[in-house]
């Protein structure tokens, strides 16, 4: 395990461990870096300042018709939720409610990562990742908490989603939707 976690920082979330062994059989080389605790993409520009390589943020969605969905972006990314239901083949979507979100990927608000789809052992949830993620070497998720963020090739991340019974749909983001 690649970690750099000090133990008196944060709680560390009860299946992080779970997460890093899983990386490791898969083969998917991960370093992990604490910091305060960060809610969105905005509240961490100075966490990400001193972490090389590709930034994210993760929605999770419900539509209309009670399908979950994933979606794991590039930070930067614009998502225009209202047309993004006719890119995927869902019913409209909108927030998927914090209850939900912690039945279904075991994390609460704030700490929603590509990695919970681990704990979504039934399949539930699809996954939807962005094109502009495979842009850079490396990409950070939280580790299951926002109190962290792991590091991992962006290479490695349909193995990852493969491995764990999620595999990906690819959406370029910065196409028109017709």
């Amino acid at each position: 395990m690649n970690t750099n976690a000090p133990d008196n920082l944060a709680a560390k979330h009860p299946k992080e461990a779970a997460l890093f062994a899983r990386l490791d059989s898969l083969g998917i080389a991960h370093h992990t870096e604490e910091h305060r605790a960060v809610f969105t993409v905005d509240e961490g520009a100075d966490v990400k300042a001193r972490l090389p390589g590709g930034h994210t943020k993760n929605l999770f969605l419900k539509d209309k018709a009670g399908a979950y969905v994933l979606i794991s972006a590039l930070g930067s990314t614009e998502i225009r939720l209202n047309q993004l239901h006719k890119r995927i083949g869902t019913k409209r979507l909108s927030f998927g409610k914090p209850d939900a979100l912690k039945a279904l990927l075991d994390v609460v608000p704030g700490s929603v990562t590509v990695f919970s789809v681990l704990n979504d052992t039934e399949g539930q949830v699809r996954l939807i990742l962005d094109k502009a993620l495979f842009s850079h070497d490396s990409v950070w998720f939280h580790p299951l908490r926002n109190t962290a963020s792991t590091r991992v090739r962006s290479a490695d991340l349909l193995r990852f989603a493969d491995g764990v019974g999620h595999p990906a749909t690819l959406i370029d983001f910065k196409e028109d939707i017709t």
